[in-house]
């Protein structure tokens, strides 16, 4: 009797582990198939990927970019936000840098404070320290950049850096020189252009190692050198996406605006009271998506007139185009200064990309030129000045500097 009690007591316990085990396993079939991919679930709600990078040294930020990624076209936009642009900060209270934030509150509020800096969400940031980004660079097999000239720098301490010229590839330590050497002839600007050097090249490499980067067995191993806001599996989608990115046609952008100091500090602060970058990273966000592959495909030339007697005004405006990926030829004064309405010559016969251009800046004056076939000297150069531009803009008194004022028709 004691035995049957045994076996029954027995056979009903493993009754309730066989129950319990389904049970765990009904609810983790149930959590996998409910499981939403971070990214694909925000591309449902934006076609568009945005992502901060930051890489640091130090707790300073070398480079902060938001990278804005077209899976469609495979085109991204690339924003560096310059580590001194200047702001009245609600998470700091008081004037300063925008990197001041990364070091007194971390990246979490850093991105909040980049994300109303653009007036745009950043649904995602990857962070990057210099050790692990030099061991990164070599896992992705070196990075390639391009060297103006031979460097051959002694610090005060003794350390000499060294780098050779031209295209060449360089290693984890090789990118580390480059990304901190200074020359005391070289600007803040020109410093800030080899680092958005880094950041392409970085994107390049990822596309380059993909097939390597993105297996399930070798992901984590490159993970363990970022820290995000995704978890492991996300970011492999993220990366699985950005990845896709057509590098060569990647085309850095810059914050401009002017400088002033403050407590000391050379603050810039962002031109039209901050709207100029929100405009940028909109315009930029909008072409990527509304703009066939074919017109995006290169950088279009401009020129610009002052057709009024506001000094500097085509100056000016050329910094304010510049600053949204456009080329300007050159700023000169119209052949009269007294041009009623602003006016955008269009010189190749492309549309979209004129209205595009004319909507930054609320231009609906747009006329097309006549394409007639390029007449040519004896020496093979064009003898039309406005062959070398895809657009000319005269600015008239409706311009205020930014904007075309109560804009319609010519």
């Amino acid at each position: 009797m004691r035995n049957l009690r045994r076996e029954s007591s027995g056979r009903g316990a493993l009754f309730l582990v066989l129950i319990f085990v389904i049970i765990i396993s009904v609810v983790t079939f149930i959590a996998l198939s409910l499981r939403v991919d971070t990214v694909d679930e925000s591309l449902k709600n934006d076609s568009v990927i945005k992502t901060l990078f930051v890489l640091e040294d130090k707790d300073q930020p070398l480079f902060t970019d938001v990278f804005i990624y077209y899976p469609v076209s495979h085109r991204g936009a690339l924003i560096n936000i310059l580590g001194n642009t200047g702001a009245i900060f609600k998470s700091l209270g008081r004037v300063d840098r925008i990197d001041a934030i990364y070091t007194e509150k971390g990246i979490e509020i850093y991105k909040s404070e980049i994300e109303n800096l653009i007036g745009q969400a950043i649904p995602f940031y990857v962070e990057m320290n210099m050790s692990d980004f030099g061991e990164l660079t070599d896992m992705l097999g070196g990075l390639k950049v391009f060297v103006p000239s031979p460097v051959d720098v002694k610090t005060d301490e003794g350390d000499r850096w060294l780098l050779p010229s031209g295209a060449v590839t360089l290693d984890g330590d090789k990118i580390t020189t480059y990304l901190t050497y200074s020359k005391a002839e070289e600007s803040e600007a020109e410093i800030m252009d080899r680092r958005q050097n880094v950041m392409v090249a970085f994107l390049s490499a990822l596309n380059r190692n993909a097939s390597s980067l993105l297996k399930k067995k070798s992901f984590p191993l490159y993970a363990k050198k970022l820290t995000s806001n995704l978890k492991v599996n996300d970011l492999r989608s993220l990366f699985a996406e950005i990845a896709n990115v057509d590098s060569e046609r990647l085309i850095p952008q810059t914050i401009t605006g002017s400088h002033r100091i403050v407590d000391g500090k050379e603050l810039l602060f962002p031109f039209y009271d901050g709207q100029l970058i929100k405009d940028v990273v909109k315009q930029a966000s909008n072409s990527l998506v509304a703009l066939d592959d074919t017109s995006i495909n290169r950088i279009y030339v401009l020129e610009i007139q002052n057709g009024t007697t506001v000094q500097g005004l085509a100056r000016n405006t050329a910094a304010l185009l510049k600053s949204t990926g456009y080329d300007v030829l050159s700023t000169t004064n119209a052949e009269r200064n007294d041009w009623e309405k602003t006016q955008i010559i269009n010189h190749i016969g492309n549309s979209e990309i004129a209205k595009n251009l004319g909507d930054f800046i609320h231009c609906t004056n747009i006329v097309d030129e006549e394409i007639k076939p390029e007449s040519e000297d004896s020496y093979g150069s064009t003898t039309d000045s406005s062959a070398n531009v895809d657009f000319t803009i005269i600015l008239g008194k409706d311009f205020d500097g930014r904007y075309v004022k109560n804009s319609g028709g010519k």
